[in-house]
């Protein structure tokens, strides 16, 4: 390849083209007309000696070396607006924004709860609307500004989204602080037979992976309640002698009325991350609220 070919308006144009996988919104995100776009595609052909991108059934789909090329170009590219945007048009404690989070309801408490209380001492006039996370519709929301930041699993995202990773949640086992029959090291007999909370997202399912995990011993769990959400569980278990799996930031700071305990077999945990658009990757504000989240992690 000869770099002495490559212009930044090329490398723009190749971030958006791989971005959007069709030359008409990749014209649309750079303000050009397709015909222009067709045309630095041809000598970004050209330059990289590959297709880059070819006709598919919608829109087009990067060719290997395209896909090798995307995070590395991205990051030169980041590091480049990063230099000349910085943060010097954006004063926290003076600011006018309002930013609407889409997460479920174990991450608003673990993150957007003391987001907000943060912004009340370091940005008093930046407003959190909180949505409710829909992943099909996300990339539609983000699209036209109903969503500015989603907290989620990064691997969920839609691959036109850049994601962050935050960190990665791990399930402990909770009860209340006297419970009879709760205890570290307790078997996966024993914890079979305890009476178990699950959390069924869109209510009423009675198994989870967990169970298919137990199923390899052999075993089933006793599930006596189904519940819609992780926030009530804390404190059912609290004044029961339920237990359940839940993410341990859900709890962390609640051992003063639970006992937490490690599963007695492996359960997987997921990973949590950040979400935006293209469209608001750029804008300071929306940038120092990211790092205002990223910030967070090392707090709790």
């Amino acid at each position: 390849m000869d770099s002495k070919r490559l212009d930044l308006n090329l490398l723009v144009t190749l971030e958006a083209l791989l971005v959007e996988q069709n030359v008409t919104k990749a014209a649309a995100r750079l303000h050009l007309s397709q015909p222009a776009v067709s045309a630095q595609l041809s000598r970004l052909r050209d330059v990289f000696d590959d297709p880059l991108l070819i006709p598919a059934q919608r829109g087009m789909t990067p060719t290997a070396k395209a896909v090798d090329l995307l995070d590395p170009l991205r990051q030169a590219l980041d590091q480049l607006r990063a230099t000349v945007a910085a943060h010097s048009n954006f004063n926290p404690a003076k600011a006018r924004l309002t930013v609407a989070i889409a997460c479920t309801d174990y991450l608003h408490a673990a993150l957007v709860k003391p987001l907000v209380v943060q912004l009340r001492t370091k940005a008093p006039g930046v407003r959190v609307a909180q949505r409710n996370l829909d992943i099909p519709e996300l990339e539609a929301q983000m699209a036209r500004g109903d969503v500015d930041l989603a907290l989620m699993t990064p691997q969920a995202a839609p691959p036109s989204l850049r994601t962050r990773h935050l960190f990665d949640e791990r399930y402990v086992l909770i009860g209340r602080r006297k419970h009879p029959r709760l205890r570290a090291g307790i078997t996966v007999e024993e914890f079979a037979r305890l009476e178990h909370v699950v959390v069924s997202l869109h209510g009423g399912g009675f198994v989870t992976p967990v169970d298919d995990a137990l199923a390899a011993f052999g075993l089933k769990r006793n599930v006596v309640l189904s519940a819609a959400s992780f926030l009530v569980v804390p404190d059912i278990v609290s004044q029961s002698d339920f237990v359940a799996l839940v993410p341990e930031r859900l709890v962390r700071d609640r051992a003063d009325q639970l006992k937490l305990i490690d599963c007695p077999f492996p359960v997987e945990g997921f990973a949590v991350g950040m979400v935006w658009h293209e469209r608001s990757h750029g804008h300071s504000g929306q940038r120092w609220i990211r790092e205002t989240v990223a910030s967070l992690i090392g707090q709790s």
